[in-house]
């Protein structure tokens, strides 16, 4: 265990057998609450010394040279405090909202139990869905954190407003907005309502809002307060009051923003370590005329698999981490255990963009799995097709015959006949421009393809698992690696809770052995590496100092 520097003091403590050597200091690293000095003894090993020492600043008679000193660190000591008492957690953890109840009640649940948060993926689904989701986790966990997911919906407004003033009703007190690339009435009212101040006269919001953005240029307008005319055009409609728009103006939109790196499903695919520090430097520059926007706490999502990547986003000051892939591997997840399956045998380069059904017109593409199923090719194929084509009449025979054999695997006039149906019931409008704009018409009808591709994943519809639409990031090849060998590689051993505990746990680890190799130790590869490991039965009000209760 080389060693580069000179000894930061001596010590006449004599270390004893048992605390020498490589395995000594990797206890020590993986005690995550006890700190430790080390030692350099006479026969040019390391020794461990737990706990308060003497630390003399000349060697003396028989002194031992101490080369470092590691402290303590805990799970719950990663990232920023405030964010455990503002949303009452004990982890700055985060299970992001994947859509379609992929991130399911029962996930949400199982997070708010283990100490973390958890937000339901209310995206794609009708707000009876979204109404029984909150009455299983409001039911369950009546007294713990939870958040539910709004999207923004710019081909939908009505159920953006729904999901709002559902929301408003069942005192929703944490929301994730996602999809967002300007501020709407609907967010902004989330955000405000309630507003009021205490007896010290101090601003009180009730709701919180987490941002999820890949840009700087929308993540300022949720560093910012709303826009007057917005406030002004939502207390005329009745849906705020005078008082609460007043207060609204000292208030930035959002409590908290998450920067979305290289994820799952919808991504800018941004480099984490350029998209934080910007968004950082941003809230810096921000802050200098609106003092408010200091407060806005930023946290890193996108790419974070195992604990290294979770080390890394915490050491770059990310206020929280939020996943999303692995937790989609995990069994409380809303899909099907094909997928399961399917995700825990993918590599980092597994995964690959395809056209997103609900801005399929746009060329907008969303990250997906590539192995094991035919839908990013495909998808694509669509895409190609509507853009050169001016309507489904003009596609030539050929690729007509192809596409109703292969991928709808049905005319195409019955596909017709089946979204005909549905946006008549939903959105008759969208009948109406399809029977004037024959390009619209085709896009309706690749859309069913498009949108039902993801329902066949998460039902496991065994005869369309090949056009399976799911929603992955490269995070899952690192998580795969990181739990190969050990008893999280198989898919029905994978909890949310288990998963988030041994990231956390791990990057407090991986941190201290950092801390040690910066002071000129060299700890050694294993050091580095964080096995997974089950947690420990947890009373009901764990002490948060001791989380995650993992076996050592």
């Amino acid at each position: 265990m080389p060693h580069a520097y000179s000894p930061i003091g001596w010590s006449h403590v004599r270390p004893e057998a048992p605390l020498v050597g490589r395995s000594a200091v990797i206890t020590a690293l993986r005690t995550l609450d006890l700190p430790f000095w080390l030692l350099r003894i006479k026969s040019g090993q390391v020794a461990v010394h737990p706990g308060p020492l003497d630390l003399q600043s000349t060697p003396g008679a028989n002194a031992l040279p101490v080369i470092a000193r590691v402290g303590e660190l805990t799970p719950d000591q990663l990232g920023d405090p405030s964010f455990q008492r503002i949303y009452g957690v004990k982890l700055n953890y985060v299970a992001g909202a994947m859509a379609n109840g992929i991130a399911s009640a029962e996930l949400v649940i199982a997070m708010a139990r283990a100490g973390m948060i958890g937000f339901f993926g209310a995206a794609g689904l009708p707000t009876e869905r979204i109404v029984a989701a909150l009455d299983e986790i409001q039911s369950a966990v009546p007294n713990r954190s939870y958040g539910v997911n709004l999207i923004h919906s710019p081909s939908d407004p009505r159920q953006e407003q729904a999901s709002v003033d559902l929301f408003l009703a069942r005192k929703v007190r944490a929301v994730s907005a996602s999809a967002y690339m300007a501020l709407t009435p609907m967010v902004v009212q989330y955000r405000v309502s309630g507003l009021h101040r205490d007896a010290a006269g101090r601003i009180v919001a009730p709701n919180k809002l987490l941002a999820k953005v890949s840009r700087p240029e929308v993540a300022e307008r949720f560093m910012r307060p709303a826009q007057t005319a917005m406030l002004q055009s939502l207390v005329q409609a009745g849906r705020i009051t005078a008082e609460e728009a007043s207060l609204a103006a000292n208030l930035p939109v959002a409590t908290d923003i998450t920067a979305e790196a290289d994820s799952g499903g919808h991504t800018d695919n941004r480099p984490l370590p350029v998209l934080l520090p910007l968004l950082q430097d941003l809230r810096a520059r921000v802050a200098r005329d609106f003092p408010a926007a200091a407060e806005v706490r930023i946290g890193a999502a996108g790419g974070l698999g195992d604990p290294t990547a979770v080390a890394a986003a915490f050491a770059m000051g990310a206020a929280y981490v939020v996943t999303g892939t692995v937790n989609q591997a995990c069994v409380e997840a809303g899909t099907s255990e094909q997928v399961r399956i399917m995700l825990s045998k993918a590599g980092m380069a597994d995964v690959g963009m395809a056209p997103a059904s609900d801005m399929f017109e746009a060329g907008v593409e969303l990250q997906v799995l590539k192995r094991g199923t035919m839908f990013p090719m495909r998808a694509r194929q669509l895409y190609a097709v509507y853009r050169d084509y001016a309507s489904l009449d003009a596609i030539p025979v050929d690729v007509r015959t192809k596409l109703e054999a292969k991928t709808f695997r049905r005319p195409l006039t019955d596909v017709w006949a089946d979204t005909e149906a549905f946006f008549s019931e939903r959105d008759p409008e969208q009948i109406s421009r399809a029977n004037t704009d024959p390009k619209h018409k085709m896009a309706l009808v690749f859309r069913w393809y498009l949108g039902l591709s993801s329902r066949w994943a998460i039902a496991g519809q065994a005869d369309r698992m090949t056009d399976a639409q799911i929603w992955c990031g490269p995070a899952i090849g690192t998580f795969n690696a990181w739990t190969a060998g050990t008893f999280l590689a198989q898919p029905a051993n994978r909890k949310v809770a288990v998963v988030g505990a041994n990231l956390m746990a791990g990057a407090a680890a991986i941190t201290r052995a950092r801390w040690l190799a910066q002071q000129g130790v060299n700890p050694g590869d294993e050091a580095f590496c964080w096995v997974p490991r089950p947690l420990r039965a947890t009373p009901a009000q764990p002490n948060p100092s001791r989380e995650p209760h993992v076996h050592a």
